[in-house]
């Protein structure tokens, strides 16, 4: 059976993307799935002077981790309209051990806030940057103003619960093909 890796671009304690990624793979319906979280990698700010002294051993462990799946559900955090700097910093070593940072696979993209832009321009941004390393099959989604649209553990909305279900099908089908 394939297995996918979810996680947050977040290293909050209550994450919210971290609860939608959660939830995301548990609707997988044929996949296995594991969830980490970014906390558990200690990386120095990535610069040129420190990769002179080599790759952070946590660099290398999560870019190892990433190759022993067949597709990712990441939903990432927004700080001032980007990625949150714990985010930025893995994706940066990790695109110093191997440039295709999604290996290939297929990216189950997501991002969600407090806000009705549910985490848009960290989006546009991410949507852009990916296929560039290495997501192959890029689906997207977005879930606006966290805090009225999902509660206890799940979507209540039924429209975007549906959408979200929607695109895990589609990205399960990319994984699974």
């Amino acid at each position: 059976m394939k297995k996918i890796l979810a996680f947050a671009g977040s290293t909050s304690s209550t994450s919210i993307n971290k609860k939608l990624a959660t939830f995301a793979a548990e609707n997988l319906k044929e996949t296995e799935f594991d969830i980490i979280d970014l906390r558990d990698f200690t990386l120095p700010i990535y610069s040129e002077d420190e990769e002179k002294n080599g790759f952070p051993e946590d660099a290398i462990k999560f870019s190892a981790l990433l190759d022993n799946y067949d597709g990712f559900i990441l939903s990432l955090a927004e700080h001032n309209g980007s990625y949150a700097a714990a985010f930025k910093n893995i994706f940066d070593w990790s695109s110093r051990v191997e440039a295709s940072v999604f290996r290939d696979k297929p990216l189950l993209l997501m991002a969600t806030s407090p806000g009705a832009r549910g985490g848009q321009s960290v989006l546009e941004t991410a949507i852009s940057r990916f296929p560039r390393q290495g997501a192959k099959e890029l689906i997207s989604f977005s879930l606006p103003s966290f805090y009225d649209n999902f509660k206890e553990g799940k979507i209540v909305n039924e429209e975007l619960l549906t959408a979200l279900k929607l695109q895990v099908s589609q990205f399960e089908e990319s994984v699974n093909s």
